[in-house]
């Protein structure tokens, strides 16, 4: 399932953009193309905004990809559209695109990890650091925020990384050692650590041991094309896991949307229900 949508959303993304440069090219001829572009330049519109101003979730805002294929069409109910091309772009690109995208590709099914209980002991996690040393993770102190996020390639996870950055300070209060924890390659990992200058530990989880220990792995999940980029195809469900300072969990978000995830404020909170 994961081959597919990693299929599906590079496919997706080139289909929107091309109907909009072919109605654009065609619109001096036949004015019905501008259809397409209301169709599909909500979407586009849509993965620019995640892609250009650090959204970390986008909630209901996705729906605005509805808004245009169901505008185009009932306009070309209206105005008696007869080229089957144009019907194609309107519903076959701009409406089940959309749909698939909110309904199908962006959601996790079956996330419940035994793993990953509340109460549950971390277990001995192989991760290594930048220089692909291997990591004991209980060497470090106190209570554990462990990110694991996707890839630089991920707006939304960076976008997640940046705000648990912006809240290094009410954290390190608590004496929480911040655990950024991806599959991607070693040096993806340090270029990565290097935009940020709060002391967060960033470490590989390489070929996926930890991820595929604690039930979070997406195999396939990587978008096609991006392996051209050094990332590997494989990688891991966004997953936050808070633990106190013995290594017992509790909190885990197993988010079943990639783009719904918990805000910071979340994670304040239940370290004070804690009593940390």
């Amino acid at each position: 399932m994961n081959r597919l949508k990693s299929l599906f959303i590079s496919l997706y993304l080139t289909l929107l953009s091309v109907g909009i440069i072919r109605a654009i090219w065609l619109l001096e001829n036949q004015q019905a193309w501008s259809w397409v572009i209301i169709a599909l330049a909500p979407g586009l519109a849509f993965f620019a905004w995640v892609f250009t101003f650090n959204v970390a979730r986008t909630g209901y805002v996705s729906l605005i990809m509805w808004v245009g294929p169901l505008l185009a069409l009932s306009g070309m109910l209206v105005t008696s559209v007869s080229l089957p091309e144009i019907w194609f772009w309107v519903l076959g690109v701009g409406l089940l695109g959309a749909t698939l995208y909110i309904r199908w590709y962006s959601v996790f099914e079956a996330r419940d990890s035994e793993m990953l209980r509340k109460g549950n002991a971390l277990p001995d996690l192989p991760l290594q650091n930048e220089q692909g040393e291997l990591v004991d993770i209980h060497q470090f102190k106190g209570p554990l925020l462990l990110l694991f996020y996707r890839g630089n390639w991920c707006p939304l996870c960076m976008a997640q990384i940046r705000e648990v950055a912006a809240e290094y300070s009410e954290l390190a209060k608590k004496g929480v050692s911040l655990l950024m924890i991806s599959p991607q390659s070693h040096s993806n990992t340090a270029s990565l650590a290097q935009k940020f200058d709060v002391p967060m530990t960033f470490l590989v989880d390489k070929d996926l041991k930890a991820a595929k220990l604690l039930g979070i792995a997406a195999l396939g999940g990587l978008p096609t094309g991006l392996e051209a980029l050094g990332y590997d195809s494989d990688t891991v469900m966004p997953t936050v896991i808070i633990t106190d300072a013995d290594h017992r969990i509790i909190y885990a978000d197993q988010t079943d949307n990639y783009r719904v995830r918990p805000e910071p404020a979340t994670f304040l909170q239940v370290l004070a229900d804690a009593g940390l």
